[in-house]
């Protein structure tokens, strides 16, 4: 008996409803035509908009195309994930690849009519900006895996080889700008600006590459992932600094004119180290007695954004920002192993991938039309890895490590991956280096991180066939 007396109480309260509105809308159709407005019905043909019209409309609105976007970004970047998984390459070195599959090189060459339909121009800058959040939580992330109290006691092995690693490949890049700056600078980038780029561009090591490499083959207990995560973040650190020192330049347009910047980014550095680093610290251990809890993410969060726009407005560009943020987090390792899985899944697997695409689509390999500039290409390729890997594998024998450890340790530090072709786009945004020499350094860049699981093998079979 409920039931039916449920029902009739519903029929009512529809029936009511129904009712209320179409005498609400009969009134109001009476107040529209006190002001004379034309119905949409009236100013279409008898049978309205066709269906096919209305749906390609609602595709190519804005929130439609970012959506296939992201749809297809991620399908690509995770079949080409699990394929490069396959033959023991990084997820990320396949997601890479997909976005340069997906650019001008691949899509846009052989199928420009797809790739015009998924990535309009008209689209390229919300995709980018999006792109742009992943980056920032990327380089946070960044952040947070260094255990800067690796760094103490080590000076004189790992900061060694690590600062050798670097002055090596930038004299060699700053080198090798001088004799591609005529074919391959923009029209009115100094000199400085161009050469600074190319130099800081040879000298990247990719950390988070790097570890997860490390990780994979199960050294991160052994002398040679100690080490080379110990070099590794040291490099990490003196790169972003060199960089920021860099941008400050490019956007002055001279060391002396860059000045200010950079005092500007000293004070800021020391506000975080000295001030804001300690304050976390406290707050942390005051409220939250070892738990991440939500409201300690949220200042996380602010603390990550502000730093960011700061070091955007300062100069040095938002993603230094980012990284510092993540270094001044509290030191307890299983706090920051946690914040990281709050952040990872949304920055690396959503959010990162469009930033491969934004490479992708700058990065065309067509670009590379006579054998001149593939005569480029590859000698930048070799000085590359004759000053990357050379300069970490002659450091770390001349500290003492077998020749095993010392070849393993520099195919390690040739590692450039994703930390590269941030660099690379902060040049490319900049204007600092064109399209050509771009694409050179991302195929650079790529090859020198495929290189390491190879060159890993072949030095450690070398070495056992000789001891047997």
């Amino acid at each position: 008996m409920q039931r039916y007396r449920n029902l009739l109480f519903y029929v009512l309260t529809v029936a009511a409803a129904i009712a209320i509105i179409w005498w609400i809308i009969t009134m109001g159709d009476q107040l529209q035509s006190q002001k004379n407005i034309k119905s949409i019905i009236e100013s279409k043909p008898a049978l309205g908009i066709p269906f096919t019209a209305i749906l390609r409309h609602n595709i190519r609105e804005p929130l439609a195309i970012l959506l296939l976007q992201i749809f297809v970004i991620l399908l690509a970047g995770s079949l080409m994930g699990f394929l490069f998984g396959k033959i023991r390459q990084p997820r990320v070195i396949g997601e890479m690849a997909a976005g340069i599959l997906l650019g001008a090189s691949f899509l846009g060459y052989y199928f420009p009519d797809v790739s015009a339909f998924v990535f309009p121009p008209q689209s390229l800058d919300n995709l980018n900006l999006l792109s742009q959040i992943g980056l920032v939580l990327f380089m946070f992330i960044v952040g947070l895996e260094l255990d800067l109290s690796m760094l103490r006691g080590k000076t004189n092995a790992a900061v060694m080889i690590s600062h050798t690693s670097i002055v090596v490949p930038f004299t060699l890049g700053v080198a090798t700008a001088y004799f591609t700056y005529q074919q391959f600078a923009p029209a009115g980038v100094q000199f400085i600006s161009y050469a600074l780029f190319i130099g800081i561009s040879l000298s990247i090591t990719a950390f988070p590459v790097l570890a997860r490499i490390i990780q994979e083959r199960n050294l991160s207990k052994t002398n040679l992932g100690v080490l080379a995560i110990t070099c590794a973040a040291a490099d990490d650190v003196t790169a972003w600094c060199i960089l920021a020192l860099v941008i400050a330049v490019v956007k002055a347009g001279s060391a002396w004119s860059a000045l200010y910047t950079i005092l500007l980014a000293v004070a800021y550095i020391l506000l975080m180290l000295k001030v804001l680093r300690p304050l976390m610290e406290k707050y942390y251990k005051k409220s939250n007695g070892g738990k991440l809890t939500t409201p300690f993410i949220a200042v996380c969060m602010i603390i990550l954004i502000a730093s960011s726009y700061l070091t955007d407005a300062i100069g040095i560009h938002a993603l230094f920002g980012a990284f510092v943020a993540g270094m001044i987090m509290p030191a307890d390792m299983k706090f920051r192993e946690q914040l990281i899985d709050k952040i990872d899944s949304v920055a690396l697997l959503l959010l990162l991938p469009l930033f491969f695409v934004s490479t992708g689509l700058k990065t065309e390999i067509a670009l590379l039309n006579n054998a001149a500039l593939w005569g480029v290409c590859i000698t930048i390729f070799i000085i590359a890895v004759i000053a990357k890997f050379g300069a970490s594998a002659v450091a770390a024998r001349f500290s003492g490590q077998s020749w095993s450890e010392s070849l393993q340790l520099g195919a390690l530090m040739n590692t450039r991956g994703l930390t590269e072709l941030v660099v690379l786009n902060i040049g490319y945004d900049l204007g600092v280096i064109s399209r050509e020499i771009f694409t050179v350094l991302v195929i650079m860049a790529l090859s020198t991180t495929l290189m390491t699981g190879p060159l890993l093998n072949r030095i450690q079979k070398l070495f056992k066939s000789s001891v047997g």
